[in-house]
């Protein structure tokens, strides 16, 4: 059963000017009222998807010791492994029941934002979950990038405004694995009830029970795609900058019933940043008499320190 509303990227696509305004329409509406879509059309083909997994299984299932040599010191858990626990949701001091990697921007030669982000990891014991890491983070970012284009058409601003801000930005590709869970977790979940800092997070891996979604009711519904969709969910970021127009919903991943603990789950979420120089003021359009400004300024890279501070990834 479908609790989240489902649009199709291939209307945008399309050359159809109606059937591009009717996905405009939709997954504007949809993130005005619940902030979460399934996303059918997308760059990601099932080939991708199919390496994507198998590799990200194969990493997972390397010795700790050899996982640990790719936990870098020092950048926050930015790029490469961060292991079981050290993440927890704001406000939670349990470390979410999760271990993850972390891809990041690919750089041309030359880009002036050389040295700005922290290089990616390279996996040596498993040269194909490099190839193949790169490959997804690319086609999900383009993905994302159409996205943000219907949404400044649905918010009255240039179809292109947000692509100086999204291309080379400080995207991450998060490959999750949440283990077995082998005793009663004392207060401790999958991933604690959170809204994501980003603009906007496109997720694999949302078939099967575990991602819930808060409505607007404060009731928690589950939030299941078919094989060939992304989940796409609006961040703290657009939230912000928008006024709250599109929502950032506050959302998490339970833990199975007990007769699945044996069993791990895989999910592969991308966090779609900007630069970090964009301002996340809020937008003109979306203040009124009847909006009135809930935000102050700030930046995204301002902001997102801050949130890494929250989440205990670095130290204030």
């Amino acid at each position: 059963m479908q609790n989240i509303p489902s649009v199709d990227l291939r209307d945008f696509l399309s050359g159809d000017p109606e059937r591009k305004q009717k996905f405009v329409n939709e997954i504007g509406k949809a993130y005005e009222d619940i902030g979460f879509v399934a996303l059918k059309g997308h760059f990601l083909d099932d080939q991708l998807v199919d390496s994507l997994y198998a590799e990200v299984k194969n990493f997972f299932s390397l010795p700790l010791e050899t996982k640990e040599k790719y936990e870098i010191p020092g950048i926050g858990g930015q790029r490469g492994y961060v292991s079981f626990g050290k993440e927890h949701a704001k406000g939670k001091k349990e470390g979410d029941l999760k271990e993850f990697w972390h891809f990041g921007q690919y750089l041309d030669e030359g880009s002036k934002r050389q040295g700005e982000y922290p290089d990616n990891v390279e996996v040596t014991e498993l040269p194909k979950f490099n190839e193949v890491g790169k490959e997804a983070y690319q086609m999900l970012e383009k993905t994302g990038i159409y996205v943000l284009r219907a949404l400044a058409l649905y918010l009255g601003l240039d179809e292109f405004y947000f692509d100086k801000y999204a291309e080379e930005g400080n995207s991450i590709l998060r490959p999750i694995h949440y283990p077995p869970i082998t005793s009663e977790p004392e207060n401790a979940v999958r991933a604690a009830a959170h809204g994501d800092i980003n603009l906007i997070t496109l997720l694999m891996g949302a078939q099967g029970r575990g991602l819930q979604v808060q409505n607007h009711n404060g009731e928690w519904i589950n939030a299941i795609a078919e094989p060939d969709e992304l989940v796409i969910n609006v961040g703290d970021m657009l939230s912000r900058h928008t006024n709250n127009r599109l929502k950032s919903t506050i959302h998490q991943v339970v833990n199975p019933p007990r007769e699945l603990w044996g069993t791990s789950r895989y999910s592969i979420p991308f966090f779609m940043h900007p630069v970090s120089e964009m301002k996340l003021d809020c937008l003109e359009n979306c203040i009124d008499e009847n909006h009135p400004k809930l935000y102050d300024d700030i930046t995204a890279g301002e902001f997102l320190h801050e949130r890494l501070v929250d989440l205990g990834l670095i130290k204030k």
